[in-house]
């Protein structure tokens, strides 16, 4: 995963704070790819409480200035339907692990 462990903490902090500690992340996409180069960061965050559109960008933002990349949030409550985005998303990602 071409994620290092400060940007790993920086994702986890940052999406705890705005989504509550119980929130889950797991990366999907180009970023997986330990021979890639660039690329955004595709990431899957699983929620226990419905989000907000306006958390939902404060979040984003919020990491895409201190990460210095391009974010993409897949946004998904826990126990809620799946699109079929979402069962691919989760069917490639891999936990965000603590670092």
């Amino acid at each position: 995963m071409r994620l290092t462990p400060e940007q790993t903490r920086q994702i986890r902090a940052c999406l705890q704070q705005q989504f509550g500690p119980t929130t889950q992340v797991s990366v999907y996409g180009s970023r997986l790819d330990d021979a890639g180069r660039g690329g955004d960061v595709d990431l899957l965050v699983e929620t226990e409480r419905p989000v907000t559109l306006r958390q939902r960008a404060l979040a984003q933002m919020q990491l895409e200035q201190s990460l210095q990349l391009p974010v993409d949030l897949l946004v998904v409550q826990r126990g809620g339907a799946d699109t079929a985005f979402t069962r691919i998303a989760r069917a490639k990602a891999l936990p965000l692990e603590p670092a």
